[in-house]
């Protein structure tokens, strides 16, 4: 599989996150799209790893996301937790800018969490 169009550059502003359904080799993959405080693109997996929440509901502040219910938070960049509950990471994905277009790589993981949760 390669990259996906997620979505384009205008659908996400500076520190806002888009939830997006991308095809995976098992099936849909629901996934953030997010841009940080400096206009960096990221990828995550969508559910939080404590809560199953939505992970683009929460608050972006620089390169981290903050999910929404529980207050867990992710380093953007390599899907690490960085404040409890959570003590697992999310999955991240590579990002490509093409023009106007974000394409996500889903088989290009770029953390060490084996089953995606």
């Amino acid at each position: 599989m390669t990259a996906q169009l997620a979505c384009t550059t205008a659908d996400v502003g500076p520190e806002e996150a888009l939830r997006v359904e991308l095809e995976g080799t098992s099936g849909p993959v629901e996934v953030a799209v997010v841009r940080d405080g400096d206009g960096g693109w990221h990828a995550i997996s969508d559910i939080c790893s404590h809560g199953a929440v939505s992970l683009s509901d929460g608050e972006v502040e620089g390169c981290f996301i903050e999910c929404w219910l529980h207050g867990s938070q992710f380093d953007l960049r390599t899907g690490m937790p960085t404040a409890l509950p959570a003590m697992r990471p999310v999955p991240v994905y590579p990002v490509t800018i093409d023009g106007e277009r974000v394409l996500v790589d889903l088989d290009g993981r770029l953390d060490g969490s084996a089953d995606g949760s």
